[in-house]
């Protein structure tokens, strides 16, 4: 007769259904307890200007990211003609050509995108035009505007 050796059967396992758990709540916890903010949506390397930062009331932002593509307030513009951007600036703003603008472009971007918001906002009769920059000093998001 022989006899089985079972030794071999008692092998140690690593259940992975804990740690699952403990990673699928850690996951939780930081996505509800997460900031969302405007900027952190569309990284903007702003160009370097001295100057006095304007405050102005509510001013309607346009955002301009590296690639060219437009952003007006939270809308962003699906194609980059002139008329499609005016579309937009003319549907968020409505009929106030006296608010203020905010520009916020890219330093990389081309400048050509830049020239399309002034002709769409000087088209519509906006005159109250901020470019955002920000301060040499300070790198990064937090910009001051120079009218």
């Amino acid at each position: 007769m022989r006899i089985r050796d079972h030794r071999g059967d008692d092998e140690p396992e690593i259940s992975l259904v804990p740690l699952i758990d403990v990673i699928l709540v850690m996951i939780i916890f930081f996505v509800v307890t997460a900031t969302f903010d405007a900027r952190s949506v569309i990284q903007l390397e702003l160009p370097r200007a001295t100057g006095e930062q304007v405050d102005a009331a509510q001013p309607l932002v346009v955002l301009v990211n590296a690639q060219g593509r437009y952003f007006v307030d939270d809308r962003e513009v699906l194609r980059d003609d002139v008329e499609s951007l005016k579309a937009t600036i003319a549907e968020v703003a409505g009929s106030d050509r006296e608010r203020p603008v905010m520009l916020r472009a890219d330093a990389r971007t081309p400048y050509q995108a830049v020239v399309t918001v002034y002709d769409a906002l000087g088209q519509l009769g906006f005159r109250r035009i901020m470019s955002a920059t920000a301060s040499p000093a300070t790198p990064g998001l937090d910009a001051g505007a120079s009218p």
